[in-house]
């Protein structure tokens, strides 16, 4: 596993340099959007909707849209002067017992190994939330998003869930809520319990259980690739350096003046008009667009 972040576990006054790594994997089976005539790849190209150009991923920044479709723009240099303290600490804030947290909450988990000389520290603070049966609750901010966390034991490693803010979680507001709901017999209550209690088991064992649609989609990949049953796209083309379209046509007319035969001394036939062919056709209006608004600062 690679390293994702470091940083430092924070409580009290005992600070514990740590590096974090993520704790799960996407198992799902990646595919590409491909020509189905012929399976070249789909690229996509990030361009500008005001002047239609492609833009480099250097001049790209970040943008806010208000009500009323102008853009708020937020420079890196801007998002870097933003408070945030929980950058590279992990700040426990108190102790409390799992089953105080609903599950609704939890994010993303990740784990935490202790880096050189830091060893001691960590399994002290690991041995004592397990002696404790409580789990930390901390502040930490992962990619400029600064989270609630839990911070707990599995496996003997310090585990990281982030966790989502209070108003992050929707709250259910259905109609059937509010209105009457049907009578429910007691006899239908103890008949469902009784399924619940025929499927019941001690403990959750994640083994016995498998992505069947996953499997079904390997062998079918695995089966067309035995059979020759696979496309070969061409070289993807090299990227042309751009150039706004005006230049492009200029060009364009350029060549083909240069690839046109020189003219016979038979004058050609008369073309009719048509009265809709050799109309000039109309240039395509420029849509409206959005005006850019700076932040405050950066104005």
């Amino acid at each position: 596993m690679r390293a994702m972040w470091k940083g430092s576990v924070s409580f009290g006054l005992v600070s514990i340099p740590i590096q974090l790594y993520a704790a799960t994997e996407n198992k799902n089976v990646s595919l590409r959007q491909v020509h189905e005539a012929d399976g070249g790849r789909i690229q996509y190209k990030r361009f500008c909707t005001v002047d239609g150009q492609e833009v480099p991923y250097a001049e790209i920044a970040k943008g806010y849209e208000l009500p009323d479709g102008e853009m708020v723009v937020l420079t890196d240099a801007e998002m870097a002067e933003l408070p945030l303290p929980t950058q590279r600490m992990i700040d426990v804030l108190e102790f409390v017992p799992m089953e105080s947290i609903d599950p609704i909450q939890f994010d993303k988990t990740y784990y935490l190994e202790p880096q050189k000389n830091a060893v001691k520290p960590y399994v002290v603070l690991r041995d004592a939330l397990q002696k404790a049966s409580h789990v930390a609750i901390a502040k930490v901010a992962v990619r400029q998003r600064e989270s609630l966390a839990v911070l707990r034991v599995h496996d003997d490693v310090l585990v990281m869930t982030t966790m989502l803010w209070p108003d992050e979680v929707r709250v259910p507001d259905f109609p059937f809520l509010h209105e009457d709901l049907p009578q429910v017999r007691a006899q239908e209550i103890t008949m469902a319990g009784s399924l619940i209690d025929s499927l019941s088991e001690p403990v959750f064992e994640a083994e016995k259980y498998s992505d069947s649609y996953r499997e079904a989609l390997e062998s079918m990949i695995e089966a067309k690739a035995a059979g020759n049953e696979t496309a070969k796209p061409g070289p993807v083309a090299a990227k042309a350096d751009v150039v706004d379209l005006m230049s492009a046509l200029q060009a364009s007319v350029n060549a083909a003046k240069k690839s046109r035969k020189p003219a016979t001394t038979r004058k050609p036939a008369a073309r009719k008009a048509s009265g809709k062919g050799d109309a000039e056709p109309k240039a395509a209006k420029k849509p409206a667009t959005p005006r850019a608004r700076r932040s405050p600062k950066s104005a």
